[in-house]
């Protein structure tokens, strides 16, 4: 839902990779459906596995919970975000996770790009 958020948002103003450190077999069909609500549509995305490469050509690495599992390289930026997972949650309780991602995603833009 945030690299949605963040392609939405930003548009090709920031290039947005997302991965995991353990990532599903296929998106979360309620995070899909609670993003189809807003206009986003993420059905094409694919869980990947988070690489250390992926990891090193970043500026920006924003983590949700993934702990010693994810690559440290000194110089890159990296945010924890503490969110509650969708994973086996009714829609009302991912449209919540979703609202509060769309508002971290805002911030984080104001932050990183220029005026």
């Amino acid at each position: 839902m945030a690299a949605g958020w963040l392609t939405h948002l930003a548009g090709d103003r920031i290039e947005v990779r997302s991965a995991g450190s353990a990532p599903a077999e296929r998106i979360n069909p309620v995070a899909v459906a609670a993003m189809a609500e807003v206009g986003i549509d993420i059905t094409a995305e694919r869980p990947k596995v988070l690489t250390p490469d992926a990891v090193q050509a970043s500026d920006v690495v924003i983590t949700m919970g993934c702990g010693d599992a994810c690559p440290i390289f000194p110089g890159k930026r990296y945010e924890d975000w503490a969110l509650d997972d969708p994973a086996g949650r009714g829609i009302e309780a991912v449209r919540a996770i979703r609202d509060e991602i769309r508002a971290r995603v805002e911030k984080l833009i104001a932050e990183v790009l220029p005026r």
